[in-house]
């Protein structure tokens, strides 16, 4: 059997799993739980090997809950069950030590699934969030212009609007000298041979549109 919790603060939401759930030959409910705080002293007492948690509730969120609740008993399976997929909840969630994360559109069939998978050590992650974890761990590409300083961002984009040195030394109230060693360090960052091709570069990868934003 694989004994089980179910936390949510909606009581329909939490009893429409529940009737689900014990339908389930090899799943036995073993507690329920309205918000975090009371999950933890459930969880602890009862020792199930999995746990529906929701994350946005009162007295203890989902992502406390499951913190506290690893601490204590590590090898508890938690799957997030959640209407939410935003950065700010996803990151804290599986960085807390969440098993799975699942929205609630998934189907009672699906969130069987998941337990099951848990059970066996297998981890089910929502495509959206899977998409989001990959796009953070995936390496950025990074470009010449991110090398450059604030200072030579402000220079190259009045290289994009054709001033001369002289009128750059006005507009940002440097000295001509400075100006000549900006435009110097920012051909040699960008890889370019003259002030055109580094106007045309700025155009190019939006940097005018972008400061001027």
């Amino acid at each position: 059997m694989i004994r089980v919790v179910v936390v949510d603060d909606h009581e329909m939401v939490r009893k429409g799993i529940i009737s689900y759930l014990i339908t389930e030959p090899e799943i036995e409910v073993v507690g329920e739980a309205s918000c975090g705080n009371d999950a933890v002293a459930l969880v602890i007492k009862e020792k199930p090997q999995v746990v529906l948690m929701d994350l946005l509730m009162e007295n203890g969120n989902g992502i406390e809950a499951t913190k506290t609740i690893l601490k204590t008993y590590p090898q508890c399976k938690i799957i997030i069950i959640t209407s939410f997929y935003d950065d700010e909840q996803v990151f804290p969630a599986i960085e807390a030590g969440a098993f799975s994360y699942m929205l609630k559109t998934a189907t009672a069939a699906e969130v069987v699934t998941a337990i099951r998978k848990a059970a066996r050590g297998e981890t089910v992650i929502e495509p959206k969030v899977a998409n989001k974890m990959m796009n953070r761990l995936r390496p950025q590409e990074t470009k010449p212009h991110d090398e450059l300083t604030e200072r030579e961002f402000e220079v190259l984009t009045c290289i994009g609007e054709g001033m001369t040195n002289q009128q750059i030394s006005e507009e940002l109230f440097i000295g001509i000298k400075t100006v000549k060693s900006h435009v110097s360090n920012i051909l040699s960052k960008l890889g370019v041979a003259d002030r055109t091709q580094a106007a045309v570069y700025a155009n190019r990868n939006g940097i005018i549109k972008k400061i001027e934003q």
